[in-house]
């Protein structure tokens, strides 16, 4: 118990302090609107840079599940900015759909429909009306779940296609960034839709959504988790052949509690047990990568042997809340100090102590990346803030139902 209380006061004070408090008082774009686009990794500001649509949708999610959490009217506020910005400008009125950027004025910048954004964009609304009843998030997040249906949903093979141009044509490079592979079917995009799908069904119990996200989960137990290693395969042509042989720790352990949440969410007895025997062999793929000092690597390519050794920000913070879950899921004290050892990496190598935030990684020997920014069009308030939220809505309620049992003990 008392280690879940120290992990609870260490988590609000980072959710307050180190990660919300940046993004308020450095990031809120009091000119243009909306939120800046970009601080570098040596804390300057770049207001002239594009806006993306995933910090912008992520920014939403941040904030609205902060002020569902906590009730700080602060964070709804903030939530409420991110929301007003993600309809009026990044919102696409004519096609329908999120634009992938917007110049630093809200212009429409690159056009292009990554379904990846959408599925933020899903998520973040969808949070928003769960922590505020706001009706009008819950319409454009159905709106926007509607459009990936319609024109991502592979009706003949399954699963959902990458992108596509404004129109909702074929689009030559489907990518979401450069290091990805050039396919039409990824495992991040359906790990970004299975996450606000689940989340939109606990506010929206329509059954169509349901058979959707059932599908979803179908699809990661039987074509994208290996049920020989436990890794997920990453790129995928439109057969559902297997285009890549790395293994991304991260979102390995990201999967293994995202898939649980997607299963418990839908409360589907059957595929909740598929996924908890799948649990062990995930985690046991996932810890190849963590290190004694309880960090977890990005990646090996199985191809040539090569470990990518940095210390990513977001592998760290959902390491930590994969572990825990695991823990709770499956009762083994080892997950639980798997969690707690990467959280103390965190602290001691992570946190930016005196300007904010998380830097993007630290090196293999030790150092710190400033190279990479410290916000921008992927580095959001959304996995480390997530991982702060997720340990302490569960370990107050493993507090809540120690003290009911012992409650009871003492009057039975």
């Amino acid at each position: 118990m008392y280690e879940y209380v120290n992990m609870i006061q260490d988590m609000n004070q980072t959710l307050n302090d180190n990660i919300l408090s940046f993004w308020l008082n450095k990031m809120i774009d009091e000119e243009k609107g909306g939120f800046l686009g970009r601080i570098d990794g040596s804390d300057q500001k770049h207001p002239e840079a594009d806006k993306g649509a995933v910090l912008n949708a992520r920014i939403l999610w941040t904030f609205s599940s902060a002020y569902r959490v906590t009730g700080n009217c602060a964070y709804r506020k903030a939530a409420e900015r991110a929301k007003n910005y993600l309809l009026q400008y990044f919102y696409d009125n004519e096609f329908g759909g999120i634009y992938w950027t917007l110049d630093a004025d809200g212009n429409p910048g690159e056009t292009k429909k990554q379904i990846y954004a959408l599925g933020f964009a899903v998520y973040g609304l969808s949070e928003y009306h769960r922590a505020t009843g706001d009706a009008e998030a819950l319409d454009y997040a159905i709106r926007l779940y509607q459009t990936i249906e319609d024109h991502s949903f592979d009706k003949s093979k399954n699963g959902y296609f990458e992108a596509f141009t404004r129109q909702w044509q074929e689009i030559g490079d489907m990518r979401l960034s450069a290091k990805d592979a050039n396919e039409k079917k990824t495992m991040n995009t359906h790990l970004h839709i299975i996450e606000p799908y689940t989340n939109l069904y606990r506010v929206w119990k329509d059954d169509e959504l349901r058979a959707k996200l059932r599908n979803l989960l179908v699809i990661f137990l039987d074509r994208i988790v290996d049920s020989d290693t436990g890794h997920l395969n990453l790129f995928f042509d439109e057969d559902w052949n297997s285009k890549s042989q790395i293994y991304s720790y991260g979102h390995d352990i990201e999967a293994s509690w995202l898939l649980y949440e997607a299963a418990e969410v839908l409360g589907d007895k059957d595929l909740l047990e598929r996924v908890i025997n799948l649990l062990p062999l995930i985690l046991k793929a996932s810890s190849e990568g963590l290190r004694p000092d309880g960090s977890l690597v990005y990646e090996k390519d199985m191809a040539t042997g090569h470990v990518d050794e940095d210390r990513h920000w977001w592998v760290q913070a959902e390491s930590v809340v994969g572990f825990l879950n695991g823990f709770e899921v499956l009762g083994d004290r080892l997950y639980f100090d798997a969690a707690l050892n990467g959280w103390n990496y965190i602290k001691e190598n992570l946190l930016d102590t005196e300007n904010g935030e998380w830097y993007w990684s630290i090196r293999q020997d030790g150092s710190i990346n400033r190279i990479d920014d410290k916000a921008g069009l992927w580095k959001c308030p959304y996995h480390n803030a997530r991982m702060c939220l997720e340990v302490i809505e569960r370990l107050n309620k493993r507090i809540g139902e120690s003290q009911k049992v012992e409650e009871m003990e003492l009057h039975p």
